[in-house]
């Protein structure tokens, strides 16, 4: 059986951390950004951390799973 390849879109949006948690970029941080107050800009630009119900699938995807 050939091997299992990594979908690129996945290997682009996410990241392991140390603790095998996944790293996330925030949405809506790209464009129309006059109207969003400078804290909601902020917090959109730290990353946040994919919810442990979406996490498998996640990893199916970066075939770690």
């Amino acid at each position: 059986m050939p091997k299992m390849k990594t979908k690129s879109s996945a290997k682009k949006r996410f990241k392991l951390t140390g603790t095998g948690k996944i790293k996330r970029k925030h949405a809506f941080k790209s464009h129309i950004l006059t109207k969003k107050s400078k804290k909601r800009k902020l917090k959109l630009t730290h990353d946040g951390l994919v919810h442990k119900s979406d996490e498998g699938n996640i990893l199916q995807q970066l075939t770690l799973k």
